[in-house]
């Protein structure tokens, strides 16, 4: 049986995570300010300060002579990669937030790279119980509703290149079985969604729909996440529809370069 993933350590060290979280930002989204960082990580500007210093000594950032950051040389990201995600972060936070204000659960928008997926926007929704901020996870691909989306729009000859046994060498069991996973991308191509039962984390569901670019090919997931508990498969349809809806405003935005 597959372990869930990404379960919060018992005690948490918060000046570490908000540095790993710098590190994505900047990794993700390219140069940004001390004052930018720090609103983002919702820290004190001088916290945010040291926590980007350390990131200077350990090479995970450089500074610029204007005082702003960049990722530094053991971030390896290409530029246009970090523009692509900065302009999607952006253009999607206002959907993300409208579907909040309708669902009132949270709310991501995740990217794929090769065999993994990575949360690049989430916005939390207002209940007690709820699904926390996924913003800057890697999950693999195949465990999560977005990665599944994008998998979907693979050929069968690109899904073998993804999923080369060579690439896992010691790691096999890592792989996902091409044979359970074909038919499931198949469905999940010719209905237009995708839903997570547990599948990544032991009592979350999640609903995505992809989001496409002006050729028609998906770039990233639009879903919703919220406790197993809360979640109705008579109210999958309603869900669907609201994603849809944010994904086509968000895809219009994109288009105008918004």
């Amino acid at each position: 049986m597959d372990k869930p993933l990404k379960t919060p350590p018992a005690y948490a060290i918060a000046s570490v995570d908000h540095a790993l979280r710098a590190a994505t930002i900047l990794q993700m989204e390219g140069p940004l300010t001390v004052s930018q960082i720090a609103e983002r990580l919702g820290v004190a500007r001088s916290t945010a300060h040291r926590l980007l210093a350390m990131l200077v000594y350990r090479d995970f950032a450089v500074q610029d002579d204007d005082r702003v950051y960049h990722a530094g040389p053991v971030l390896e990201l290409a530029a246009h990669s970090r523009s692509q995600v900065s302009l999607l972060r952006a253009a999607a936070l206002p959907h993300l937030q409208r579907i909040v204000d309708l669902l009132n659960e949270t709310a991501n928008l995740t990217v794929r790279t090769r065999d993994t997926a990575r949360f690049i926007a989430s916005v939390e929704c207002t209940q007690a119980l709820r699904v926390g901020s996924r913003e800057g996870m890697v999950f693999p691909a195949h465990r999560t509703t977005a990665g599944l989306l994008l998998l979907a729009e693979l050929t069968d000859e690109e899904l073998d290149d993804v999923y080369a046994p060579e690439r896992y060498g010691d790691r096999p069991g890592e792989r996902p079985d091409l044979a359970v996973l074909r038919p499931e991308l198949d469905r999940i191509g010719r209905g237009g969604f995708a839903v997570n039962q547990e599948r990544s984390e032991r009592g979350l569901v999640a609903v995505g729909v992809p989001v496409r670019d002006e050729d028609g090919g998906a770039v990233a997931g639009l879903s919703v996440s919220m406790p197993s508990v809360r979640y109705e498969p008579r109210r999958l349809r309603s869900l669907v529809a609201t994603l849809d809806a944010a994904a086509r405003a968000l895809e219009a935005d994109l288009a105008a370069g918004r």
